[in-house]
């Protein structure tokens, strides 16, 4: 990559609602974030939140306080094994700890571990072996209260 072209993605970065984007080429790892927000992107934003309201059924007797969103880094493909055939990295009642691998997500063939921040009972996996997840999209809640 040389210096013209990272000026030219980042210029078409800056004329897009792009928030995140990653290229890796020739060694070098680009990432570029944006903190702009629009209209759209709030109200996307805002459609994820409803989303994520609706998650639990109300029968559930966690406080919110205790209940803790795993999202994802980047965009990509979902896979809550290391190939398959495996065994999940996690099921829904596992306690989980910081640094603790959930699962991975396959972004331009670079397989990324996506791990746990807290410590924790998995409550619910949010997404499909196999799905495509967007940037920030919940992927698992924990219970903290454990």
């Amino acid at each position: 990559m040389d210096r013209e072209f990272i000026k030219e993605i980042i210029s078409l970065v800056k004329g897009s609602d792009i928030k995140h984007l990653s290229i890796e080429a020739e060694g070098i790892k680009l990432t570029i974030e944006t903190h702009e927000r629009t209209v759209a992107v709030k109200q996307e934003a805002l459609q994820r939140e409803i989303r994520h309201q609706e998650i639990l059924p109300p029968s559930e007797e966690i406080p919110q306080e205790n209940l803790h969103v795993i999202k994802s880094p980047l965009v990509g493909t979902f896979y809550r094994s290391p190939s398959p055939g495996a065994p999940p990295f996690v099921e829904v009642g596992d306690i989980v700890s910081p640094g603790q691998v959930l699962c991975i997500i396959e972004a331009l063939k670079v397989m990324n571990e996506i791990e746990s921040d807290v410590r924790g009972k998995v409550i619910k996996i949010l997404v499909e072996n196999g799905e495509t997840v967007e940037y920030n999209q919940p992927l698992f809640l924990i219970d903290t209260n454990v």
